[in-house]
């Protein structure tokens, strides 16, 4: 699972970090690229965890420290995320000062770390990197002059802060088991087919390797997984030594005010929640917090532990509501636009994102006062399957499909390893591949979308679009009805007169709707425009 924690220097190169000091960012990329971090990570597994505990002493931390942290550890291919982030939220409700870690950031690299919910400030950010950064510096030639990977120094950073800042409890996502040689209790979240490249071909082997976070008599919680995967968890649990329980499903919940509400929309998240209640509930327990609503029972299913579905604590139910988590199911609404914002890159993930759109658009197109146009905004990076993606698309009924690299803005420079060219080569096969789905012929009429879609806008084809950068594609498809991209006219880059007449079924509809997935990298681009707060 750690090929995912390589694939967040792509963000980090296409999204500048303008509000943190030059020479923190100028130093944090200096140190070792995507390409050789991935080619080392598969040639040297064994010696992580010799080689990660030596850059932590190096810092000036020991392993024995983090035990202190009270350490809650999420894994997973899909929901990892938003599992800790229900977490998180229902142990800040009961008074916590909470700790988060995560990744890959969408916009700053300052909303990995988390206090309290609440990104770390840049001060206190640049005072502990620095902190982290000139002990290893100092020490690097008496140690071959290895320092660690992007990630690993942001994994240090992460438990210096949570320590410094003395939190109560840690809530992390995608860490080398090294650094928690002892979680209170440790999440498995749903399982997919992703970096194969890593974690093998096959779901038997990405389970193994997710299975890895396992502790000796450290409990784990997972949910109801893929057929093939619950074995091998339970194997690998049993030569550990770690129980293992799974989760009920959300609606077993018996919580006295009725139904749960989640903050998080979207019915893949009810099993994260069903999760996040079973990790919050036995941390408690362990810090010793007395709440007779939930007992620790278990019921024994064929072989498999069953956790027991209890009654949550108001606290518990609040912390639910409460969530946050940007870019995942996510919808803003500027004006006559409406952004359904979800960084799915699995086959899974992307099925679920279809549901959840078609689902939530329909409700707001009920209250529309006329035609809604219906636009996706789609790009992926990686070995993923852009065609096994765009199929799953298709039933959302787009009136325009719009393709663009993850690229900010197209004034940035090139800094990693795929050219502008390459990613551009990309967007238009995705083109390719949405108009084979869509069956449109070569002058892009499409009678199923101009039947189902915008009946009072005849001048509609269903064109597809490839755009340059994210920017630029925002502005074509809100055609200036979104004030706050408006606000940033200054970057307007100049448009082709047959381009913009395409766009006149935008400029006539009475809203906008916006699909924008396909990869975290577009969704945090996207909003470094839409949330200018979360750029600051």
């Amino acid at each position: 699972h750690l090929y995912d924690t390589f694939l967040l220097l792509l963000n980090f190169s296409v999204l500048p970090f303008v509000r943190l000091p030059q020479d923190t960012i100028s130093t944090l990329n200096t140190l070792q690229p995507y390409a050789t971090a991935l080619k080392e990570l598969k040639s040297k597994r064994h010696l992580q965890l010799k080689t990660m505990r030596g850059f932590l002493e190096r810092a000036g931390l020991t392993v024995d420290e983090l035990d202190r942290l009270n350490i809650i550890h999420v894994t997973g291919t899909k929901g990892k995320g938003s599992t800790c982030a229900f977490t998180e939220q229902i142990l800040r409700n009961y008074g916590f000062r909470t700790g988060f870690f995560s990744s890959p950031h969408l916009v700053q690299v300052t909303e990995r770390i988390r206090i309290n919910g609440q990104p770390i400030g840049k001060e206190l950010f640049t005072k502990y990197f620095w902190q982290i950064y000139r002990q290893l510096e100092e020490t690097k030639d008496a140690h071959g002059g290895t320092m660690p990977t992007y990630f690993g120094i942001l994994t240090i950073l992460a438990f210096h802060i949570f320590l410094q800042e003395k939190v109560h409890s840690s809530v992390v996502t995608m860490t080398p088991a090294c650094f928690n040689r002892r979680p209170w209790v440790c999440g498995i979240s749903f399982l997919d087919i992703d970096h194969t490249d890593i974690l093998g071909d096959t779901i038997k082997q990405i389970a193994w390797h997710k299975a890895g976070i396992y502790k000796p008599g450290v409990p784990a919680f997972t949910i109801r997984q893929p057929e093939d995967t619950m074995p091998v968890l339970e194997e690998r649990a049993k030569e550990i030594g770690c129980p293992l329980w799974v989760c009920p499903q959300l609606e077993d919940y018996q919580a006295e005010c009725g139904p749960l509400h989640l903050g998080l929309a979207g019915q893949h998240q009810r099993s994260n929640a069903s999760l996040a209640l079973q990790l919050s509930h036995t941390w408690l327990q362990m810090r010793g917090l007395p709440d007779n609503s939930f007992p620790c029972s278990t019921v024994n299913n064929g072989g498999m532990l069953q956790a027991t579905a209890f009654s949550p604590s108001p606290v518990m139910v609040k912390g639910l509501a409460d969530t946050e988590w940007p870019g995942r199911s996510q919808t803003l609404k500027h004006g006559a636009v409406t952004y359904f914002l979800d960084g799915a890159h699995t086959l899974h993930s992307i099925q679920a994102c279809s549901e959840w759109f078609r689902e939530t658009a329909a409700e707001h197109e009920r209250n529309a006062s006329g035609p809604v146009a219906r636009v996706l905004l789609f790009n992926v990076t990686g070995e993923r399957d852009a065609a096994a993606f765009l199929k799953l698309l298709v039933p959302c009924h787009f009136d325009f499909a719009v393709f663009c690299p993850c690229i900010a803005e197209v004034i940035q420079e090139k800094k990693f390893d795929m050219s502008v060219k390459e990613m551009l080569t990309r967007c238009w096969d995705n083109e390719r591949i949405w108009r084979l789905h869509n069956h449109l012929d070569d002058n892009g009429d499409n009678p199923l979308l101009i039947e189902d879609r915008l009946p009072n806008l005849p001048e509609h084809r269903g064109d597809t679009l490839v755009f340059p950068c994210i920017f630029s594609a925002l502005q074509w498809i809100t055609q200036g009805r979104d004030s706050v991209l408006a606000d940033q006219a200054k970057m307007t880059l100049p448009v082709k007169p047959s381009v913009t007449a395409k766009a006149a079924p935008l400029r006539e509809a009475s809203e906008i709707h916006v699909l924008i997935t396909g990869s975290l990298y577009l969704v945090g681009g996207a909003l470094k425009h839409l949330d200018t707060a979360s750029s600051k």
